[in-house]
């Protein structure tokens, strides 16, 4: 009679002693996929073609101050600094609504406006998977790359909207 009782005691712990090294496990595991831990040198490694202003889109949108406020913002985030997804949603949406306003006209098309939207978008993506603390490394640095991508993009349209009103084709 001991000898089943000490069999059945054997097998209660064997069995409690297994569940607890599967918890760990799935612990372990779940706090390394949430890590958010980006650094200037993830972001610099993210693979996108990255299109700069030309002279003469500079000189055009010279005035544009919610483009350069933009401008601040993405050289932040190249840096690793997402602070400004941070509980700003009031500077957020200004920063949005005053830079489809004020577009410059030398560069005012519905292309630039749609890349404009895209940017919006992919900004909302962004400051929604930062405030998350389940958002995985990789899902964060795709986001900023998607994010990073929208405002090249933005640049290249600008760029093409000057570059295509500054030809002059000369009809016979």
């Amino acid at each position: 009679m001991k000898f089943k009782i000490l069999i059945v005691l054997s097998i209660l712990l064997l069995f409690s002693a297994c569940k607890k090294v599967q918890d760990t496990e799935v612990e372990t595991q779940t706090e390394e996929t949430t890590s958010q831990d980006l650094s200037e040198k993830n972001i610099a490694k993210l693979k996108y073609i990255e299109y700069a202003l030309d002279a003469k889109t500079q000189k055009a949108i010279q005035d544009w101050q919610e483009y350069f406020q933009l401008e601040t913002v993405i050289n932040n985030v190249k840096k690793a600094d997402l602070t400004f997804f941070y509980d700003n949603d009031k500077n957020i949406k200004t920063l949005l609504r005053d830079l489809k306003k004020d577009i410059p006209k030398e560069v005012n098309s519905p292309a630039t406006l749609a890349r404009i939207s895209a940017l919006e978008t992919h900004l909302y993506k962004l400051k929604s998977l930062s405030n998350l603390d389940s958002t995985s490394k990789k899902e964060l640095l795709l986001t900023i790359k998607d994010f990073l991508k929208s405002f090249s993009n933005l640049n290249f349209q600008m760029n093409q909207k000057i570059e295509a009103d500054n030809i002059n084709i000369i009809k016979p």
